[in-house]
């Protein structure tokens, strides 16, 4: 077996929507790049597929790499990025990203071959690298000579088969720093109903995550029960997510003995939950459905929060609605401790496996053990659901008092 091409210059790339680990993604590469392999080129295209497509990139000099250690304690990402399917010729096409009679995924190819770059580094969540699968795909069977290597991004946690994707814990813990502030406007109204309603379309990871992540900051406060400071009126009364059957009269009921004893109820619901009873309403309507390059549906559209507030305050006899979203405060913060040394893990390993010129993304294996390797792109896909018979969600649900339902997701499975 031949030894594998010597790796001379590397590709980054950021897509998607923002988490809290793109920055330090970026920072982590360069650094271990700079640590082992100082002599290899490192460039980074700007605004993800979209600057790839129209070469548009940014060379890593040694000043960028001198001041890597920095992005760590940044949110976002300093390279930008887009939301770009190269299999969509005909959005690719609309935004001037392609010429009539262009294949994106030829034009992607033909630069990183003019760019002279060995290896593709991708970060990003299932779209970013289901895209990055198509391309490797095309360039295995093209006879380009480059490796792609992934990282897994998503703030919702729901990439198969891995168990934990960069920037979801950060998340969780910054959407409930941002609910312990909004949670007190329950003192500026009679019988208020506050909507807290977290990023995740398919997935409710997070919204359970920040939910339990919120709770736990509560255990940490005092209170003056005398003067009406009390945890219950801070608590957290009913969480509904994508794969948890939802009695909305049930609930409602229970509901309406929480707002009749303690003046308000909190609510922490997934944006992707009620999403196909809402969009029956639009059709029905005839409001059309907007949708992404991807096909999904633009849920700042649709709009759940305000459904969920609608419904449940006429049921509640609530006074006012307070529907709050925590995803672009959440998702744009820096990475916490504890996903910085996940990013560590996974970059270092990153670099390791574009030496030795080994595709995948990066994260650790379900169907293996939970061990940390280069997962090949086709077994990567998107919205792998949250599983509510998880230990502490049943914990977290019989904690607030919420029966669990039936569990949606794996029924359907």
């Amino acid at each position: 077996m031949s030894e594998p091409k010597p790796v001379k210059k590397v590709a980054l790339l950021t897509a998607g929507g923002l988490a809290p680990c793109l920055s330090s993604a970026v920072g982590g590469l360069i650094e271990r790049y700079t640590e082992l392999y100082p002599d290899i080129e490192i460039i980074a295209y700007r605004g993800g597929y979209k600057g790839l497509l129209l070469g548009d990139s940014i060379e890593v000099t040694e000043a960028v790499r001198a001041t890597a250690g920095t992005l760590h304690a940044h949110g976002g990402s300093p390279i930008g990025n887009s939301r770009v399917k190269l299999t969509n010729v005909k959005d690719c096409l609309k935004r001037g990203l392609i010429r009539e009679g262009q294949d994106p995924l030829k034009v992607a190819a033909d630069q990183l071959s003019k760019d002279r770059v060995d290896v593709l580094h991708t970060i990003g969540g299932d779209d970013t690298n289901t895209t990055a699968a198509d391309l490797a795909a095309f360039l295995a069977d093209n006879d380009y000579d480059l490796t792609v290597v992934g990282l897994p991004k998503t703030i919702d946690n729901d990439v198969f088969p891995i168990a934990q994707s960069l920037g979801a814990w950060t998340a969780a813990e910054e959407g409930a720093r941002f609910f312990e502030n909004v949670v007190a406007e329950h003192n500026a109204n009679p019988r208020m109903l506050i909507i807290h309603e977290v990023m995740g379309r398919n997935c409710g990871w997070l919204t359970a995550a920040t939910a339990d992540a919120y709770r736990k900051r509560l255990d940490r406060l005092e209170w003056a029960e005398a003067i009406g400071l009390t945890e219950a009126r801070k608590e957290v009364h009913a969480i509904f997510i994508p794969e948890m059957e939802i009695d909305i009269q049930a609930e409602a009921k229970r509901l309406k003995a929480v707002m009749d004893t303690h003046d308000n109820v909190n609510i922490f619901i997934s944006e992707g939950a009620g999403v196909e009873t809402i969009l029956k309403e639009m059709e029905a309507a005839g409001e059309a459905i907007p949708r992404d390059a991807f096909g999904h549906v633009k849920l700042d559209a649709v709009n759940p929060g305000k459904w969920f507030g609608e419904q449940f305050a006429r049921m509640l006899d609530a006074e006012k609605v307070l529907v709050q979203k925590s995803g672009y405060f959440a998702r744009a913060a820096p990475a916490n401790v504890e996903d910085i040394r996940l990013i560590k893990s996974c970059t270092d390993l990153a670099v390791d496996c574009a030496v030795v010129r080994e595709s995948g993304v990066i994260g650790h294996d379900e169907d293996d053990r939970n061990i940390l390797r280069a997962i090949e792109f086709p077994r990567i896909a998107g919205g792998k659901p949250f599983n509510i018979d998880t230990p502490w969600f049943e914990e977290l649900l019989e904690a607030i008092g919420q029966p669990k339902g039936a569990n949606i997701a794996q029924a359907g499975h």
